[in-house]
């Protein structure tokens, strides 16, 4: 049980919506110029919430299927992971997905590797986790590209008017 509690932080992050949440807000945040406003808590706080918001369905999914099985608690842990793996099967790439299950053949015994899986979760976690990643950088940079325009625009106008020691981010802001 000790172990099932200390890895609770490493599931919450890497199998849900968090990482890409909680990277976009960072993004965010930087292309605004602000160090420190709004603080790392109140980030992650946001992010744990639309988390928590984005993750519902699933998790009542688990959970209603984890009730219809009532024999025991390894056919109950079976029932309630399926909708889990859906959701990462259904917001990871093939492509990771590929290359993920090929490295994990690589690394296993022929026997082994011949039973794992595109579905398997030692594929599915990591393919999700590098998804959510690329899509988080593309979304930040989708995101801060404006704001870097508009910083160099503002840069061109005040070296244009001999103010070169303004801070264009601040003129900007």
């Amino acid at each position: 049980t000790v172990t099932v509690v200390s890895l609770a932080p490493f599931v919450g992050v890497m199998v849900t919506s968090f990482t890409k949440i909680i990277v976009v807000l960072s993004l965010l945040r930087n292309s605004l110029g602000l160090q420190q406003v709004p603080p790392n808590v109140v980030l992650n706080g946001m992010a744990l919430v639309l988390t928590i918001y984005v993750m519902l369905p699933v998790g009542m999914d688990m959970s209603e299927r984890a009730r219809s099985v009532t024999q025991s608690s390894n056919s109950t842990a079976d029932a309630a992971k399926e909708p889990l793996r859906d959701f990462l099967v259904k917001h990871s790439s093939a492509h990771e997905r590929a290359f993920f299950l090929k490295t994990a053949q690589k690394n296993l015994t022929p026997e082994r590797a011949a039973q794992l899986s595109e579905r398997d979760f030692v594929v599915v976690v990591p393919a999700f986790t590098v998804s959510e990643l690329s899509a988080a950088f593309q979304i930040g940079f989708l995101i801060f590209l404006p704001f870097l325009i508009v910083d160099l625009i503002i840069a061109n106008i005040l070296t244009a008017m001999g103010m070169m020691m303004l801070s264009p981010t601040t003129i900007s802001l």
